[in-house]
């Protein structure tokens, strides 16, 4: 089976995001805003879905791996509707702002979530329409945890690795050098794995063009006065329409990609003349 060593990389990736949110989820006493519990607990179901479907199938146990992967169609769209809930705590952040780091970096996280949900929902179709070809569809799947690489680990850069920050920006800005940092160590790793599997490594090299434009993106978007003023009008849309948008996104991504992978949608080999 291919990606042997996944459920290791996927495992350091499920421990980044429980170092990375110590400080700011796991360790606080106080009341936390139920969108973080509903982002935590469906981030970290898929990371664990992951593992369990990818050491499944490597001990042929071919039954369980269908059984979660169709666990995977009620989990995906509750994990979009998680991101959608993210969005919008940062939205109401810039809307009410406390401190100047809200002014200057919620548009720039609400953008660089809905970047890794576009990128999250075209790995899903994309495993789900090469379901038939085992390397493109494990590809796939295993490419979602180099998206979400980047959230926590720009975290435990900023708390305990501040030597990587190579930039060195001042004041809010330096929050978005290490989400950059940690987009391009991201990349590094995906077009590592691109290069070691070119005949199947599509997922790999699409996953590094989602995380490296998503550091450049969120890294520039304060100088686009602009976006702010779209992320303020975004505020004003009910929490209740943004998440059940992401429910029918993350629903359509994964009928979509089911529908394109299956015998019809390839199209009838014509018969021989």
């Amino acid at each position: 089976m291919p990606y042997r060593h996944a459920p290791f990389y996927v495992g350091v990736v499920l421990l980044t995001v429980l170092v990375g949110f110590w400080a700011s989820y796991w360790s606080p006493a106080g009341a936390i805003p139920v969108a973080f519990h509903v982002h935590a607990i469906t981030s970290i179901t898929w990371l664990l879905l992951l593992i369990v479907q990818q050491v499944a199938i490597q001990r042929r146990h071919n039954a369980m791996h269908k059984q979660l992967g169709l666990a995977s169609f009620v989990l995906f769209p509750l994990l979009m509707a998680g991101f959608m809930m993210i969005v919008d705590v940062s939205a109401q952040r810039y809307a009410a702002p406390q401190s100047p780091f809200d002014l200057h970096n919620t548009p720039s996280f609400g953008i660089g979530t809905f970047m890794a949900m576009a990128g999250y929902m075209t790995m899903f179709y994309l495993a789900l329409k090469h379901r038939r070809n085992v390397k493109l569809h494990a590809g796939y799947m295993l490419a979602t945890p180099v998206i979400l690489f980047e959230s926590p680990f720009s975290r435990v850069l900023g708390e305990h690795l501040p030597w990587l920050n190579v930039i060195g920006s001042e004041g809010p800005q330096e929050v978005l050098d290490t989400i950059l940092v940690s987009d391009l160590i991201a990349t590094a790793f995906a077009l590592s794995l691109y290069f070691m599997h070119r005949k199947h490594g599509r997922p790999w090299l699409l996953a590094a063009c989602f995380t490296g434009g998503q550091g450049l993106v969120m890294w520039f978007a304060p100088s686009v006065p602009q976006l702010g003023t779209l992320f303020g009008a975004y505020a004003a849309v009910p929490l209740p329409v943004t998440v059940s948008l992401g429910l029918a996104f993350g629903a359509l991504a994964g009928w979509q990609g089911w529908k394109a992978g299956s015998p019809a949608s390839r199209g009838k080999v014509p018969a021989a003349a």
